[in-house]
């Protein structure tokens, strides 16, 4: 990524003391340019939430492990029921039906690593997974993309690889998360090439396979492994390409999810287990319920990765929310939603098993409902130990639309929250006994060399915030927050640079991508 933590539209770059002289000089836009890398390898040492004693806790687990003793999941996949059967579990024949002893679980959840490194292109952008690091990735999946000028229409091609850029030029975003916006301009049985060619071609980062097919996956592997200019077995010893596996809830795990978890963990990529448990629709009513059925389902995903290949690199994923009990549709950056983040990440470290999570809303537009739902999300990520936090840029009306401008918004409230969770310097220097001194009773600090030798990078300095006073505002015509990332965003993608690329590595990419195409891809219904 490029240098993201500037302000990218700065009317005036004057000093704090001219600032406080002029009239509506108060929040005057800055353009302060903290180092690029200052976001990369996030650490979050702040202490974990937790919403669930000890004894809740294990009610909980108990609970899970019951689901997967007594009722089983339904597992749609005669390869998997057969590696599910050979590993100790009981396959009822004739159906999809498994169920698992509870011994068998933890003996396969244990041997998942807790922590591993996902292996970028560009090796400085490499992102540690697990423990208390912390690690942002842009939407995925959304069928709709909009704009203030062009409003919510269909996804496409020309909108995927803005998004995709847009994602480079933010060091806060550490990973793409599949594609922000799915092109369906682009036929369905050739999509995956042209998209993760693009993925290697306009960023330098870590990126996502979708497990729609066991042809898919390995598409996905190769293109991963020629960007990165390594072997097979290089990429085997290094996880460069992680994908998301969703249940089918309740209790359900469908083939091309198995066939990608069969795929990408028997070659030691990255394997993140989410179920999407909606309280009251796909789970019970009730979070504890939810919850419950969230971690059997996990658990159940978690271990089919080690009885593929022990040690392959695995995530605890967390989706639990609530719907709107009038209407049926999900609700997100709620209570509810809040109580069940905090919670998996206490199942997650009870398993020590990095934890993903994701940035929530269900606002239809760039307004305060945006706002305040992604912030009660990433409050109690942060708070509940989130690794690993999806859709973290860019997701509204529930996750259909991928934004521009909530893009922009995110990336202003991720880069908060990285400025919250950097420990609080007080160090000698940082006390600041000698300035004190200077000024004394009754004086101002705007002058003293402490403060003079620190202005540019005290504070962090936003992208959206407007802090004129409301004359100045006024005159500059009252813009408001969805005026600026409007404005930001564009200023970003005619600022955007393609990383390097070994023109080696373009043209063998190029070649496969050719030749894939030329064999049909993959078989579509249409």
């Amino acid at each position: 990524m490029t240098d993201n933590h500037v302000r990218d539209a700065a009317a005036g770059d004057t000093s704090p003391l001219e600032r406080r002289r002029r009239p509506g000089g108060r929040g005057a836009e800055r353009t302060r340019k903290p180092a690029a890398t200052k976001y990369l390898n996030l650490v979050n040492t702040l202490a974990k939430s937790t919403v669930l004693s000890e004894d809740a806790l294990e009610s909980v687990h108990d609970a899970s492990l019951t689901i997967l003793e007594e009722i089983g999941m339904d597992i749609i996949l005669p390869e998997a029921r057969d590696r599910m059967k050979a590993a100790g579990a009981d396959v009822t024949p004739g159906t999809d039906r498994v169920r698992f002893d509870r011994g068998l679980i933890m003996e396969m959840v244990a041997s998942a690593p807790a922590a591993f490194t996902m292996h970028a292109r560009n090796p400085a952008r490499n992102v540690e997974i697990g423990g208390n690091n912390l690690v942002f990735a842009q939407i995925a999946s959304a069928p709709f993309v909009a704009d203030r000028e062009g409003g919510r229409r269909t996804g496409n091609q020309e909108d995927f690889r803005k998004l995709v850029k847009l994602a480079q030029s933010y060091d806060i975003v550490h990973t793409t998360g599949g594609y922000p916006v799915e092109p369906v301009d682009l036929h369905a049985s050739v999509r995956h090439l042209d998209c993760l060619s693009d993925m290697v071609k306009l960023t330098d980062k870590v990126f996502h396979v979708y497990s729609l097919g066991r042809q898919r996956n390995t598409d996905g592997i190769e293109i991963a492994r020629i960007g990165r200019g390594v072997s097979m077995e290089q990429m085997e010893r290094e996880p460069s390409l992680f994908t998301i596996i969703n249940t089918s809830s309740p209790l359900r795990l469908d083939g091309p999810m198995l066939q990608g978890i069969i795929e990408m963990s028997s070659r030691n990529q990255v394997v993140v287990v989410t179920p999407f448990t909606l309280a009251g629709a796909m789970a019970p009513v009730t979070i504890a319920g939810a919850l419950v059925q969230q971690n059997a389902e996990a658990l159940c995903g978690i271990a089919f990765t080690q009885m593929v290949r022990k040690g392959a690199p695995v995530m605890y994923g967390g989706f639990t929310s609530n719907v709107d009990t009038k209407t049926g549709a999900p609700a997100f950056g709620t209570p509810e939603y809040m109580k069940a983040v905090i919670a998996g990440g206490q199942l997650a470290r009870k398993y020590n098993i990095p934890y993903r999570t994701s940035n929530t809303n269900a606002a239809n537009t760039l307004d305060a409902q945006a706002a305040y739902e992604s912030a009660l999300s990433l409050w109690a990520l942060t708070q509940g130990g989130g690794n690993f936090v999806m859709h973290a840029a860019g997701w509204t009306e529930g996750g259909l639309t991928a934004s521009f401008e909530k893009f922009i918004l995110d990336v202003d409230m991720l880069q908060m929250v990285a400025e919250f969770v950097q420990p609080l310097d007080v160090s000698e220097d940082a006390l600041g006994l000698d300035a004190v001194r200077d000024v004394g009773p009754g004086g101002h600090y705007f002058g003293t060399m402490h403060t003079l030798q620190r202005y540019e990078t005290a504070f962090y300095s936003p992208i959206l915030s407007d802090w004129r006073n409301f004359e100045t505002w006024t005159e500059a015509g009252r813009p408001t927050t969805y005026d600026h990332a409007n404005r930001v965003f564009k200023q970003k993608l005619n600022e955007y640079e393609r990383p390097p690329l070994d023109p080696a590595i373009e043209e063998e990419l190029d070649a496969f991508v050719a030749r894939r195409k030329q064999e049909g891809g993959v078989p579509t219904d249409f």
